[in-house]
């Protein structure tokens, strides 16, 4: 199903396919968590369900996995 949200960190709005059932949808919207709702979506596509960003933005805006900034020195390992 198309899914069009905003992104709750840039404001752009996106529109994407999303393996996710009207009922599934509903379901979330109705208070299930997206996990339980609809277990079979990746992270990537839960997060742009209910905040709108994607995973490009995610990593550009917090890093990709594994990267831990040192808080004296400021750099990345």
């Amino acid at each position: 199903m198309k899914i069009t949200r905003i992104s709750s960190l840039t404001g752009t709005e996106r529109t994407r396919e999303i393996d996710l059932t009207p009922a599934q949808l509903a379901a979330w919207e109705g208070g299930e968590f997206i996990q339980d709702a609809a277990p079979h979506l990746s992270d990537a596509d839960r997060e742009f369900v209910m905040t709108g960003i994607t995973a490009e933005e995610w990593t550009a805006a917090f890093g990709s996995e594994g990267e831990e900034e040192n808080a004296v020195t400021g750099t990345i390992h």
